[in-house]
């Protein structure tokens, strides 16, 4: 009887065991999942509020140099681009491809942008109105919040990818396909890592 007694706990706690873990590991990678989905949701909303910004910004910036058409019409189509590319990903992305077009469309419209910045600094009329300053200054403030964003996001994606691959839920997270996928990081822009050159 004591045999039998031992026998069934010794089953008991291989079944137990292995069970407790997956549903352990399940549950800790679907907390993390959820995780970076929320800190994608940040990411986009941060996106979104420069994408609202720039009609603002432009409007402004056409009524002191209405000539500039050139300009204006890149940045309202790198804008068109990055609003589809934030409506295509409605979630984080599976893979680094998809984060990388996420991303080379919002590099698109930050060019753009930039190249607007240009072409105000040949009008000094246009830095003396309020009314530009405060939407540079929201749009410098936007650009901050992105890249802590970003930050926030390689975070709660490093998160995810640790507890991911390790021992033992690196055994059940391949139980459940694309659904605990390793999760992709924003990288720098390419050329980032080069110094911009200063000439006077």
């Amino acid at each position: 009887m004591k045999t039998l007694w031992i026998v069934l706990f010794a089953v008991a706690v291989a079944i137990v065991l292995p069970v407790g873990c997956g549903v352990s590991s399940y549950n800790k990678l679907v907390s993390l999942d959820q995780a970076v989905q929320s800190q994608w949701a940040q990411v986009e909303n941060v996106y979104q509020r420069r994408l609202d910004l720039v009609p603002n910004l432009v409007a402004t910036v056409k009524g002191a140099a209405a000539f500039e058409k050139d300009t204006f019409t890149a940045v309202a189509e790198a804008r068109t681009r990055a609003a589809q590319a934030t409506t295509a990903a409605p979630t984080a992305p599976a893979d680094a491809a998809a984060l990388q077009r996420f991303q080379t469309a919002q590099d698109g419209l930050a060019s753009s942008l930039s190249k607007l910045m240009v072409v105000v600094e040949r009008y000094p009329d246009l830095h003396a109105t309020q009314n530009f300053r405060d939407l540079q200054a929201q749009l410098e403030g936007t650009e901050n919040r992105i890249a802590v964003e970003r930050m926030r996001f390689n975070e709660a994606a490093q998160a995810f990818n640790t507890a991911r691959d390790t021992f033992p839920t690196t055994l059940f997270a391949g139980f459940f396909g694309a659904r605990f996928q390793e999760k992709a990081y924003f990288h720098a822009a390419p050329g980032s890592e080069t110094a911009p050159r200063v000439q006077f």
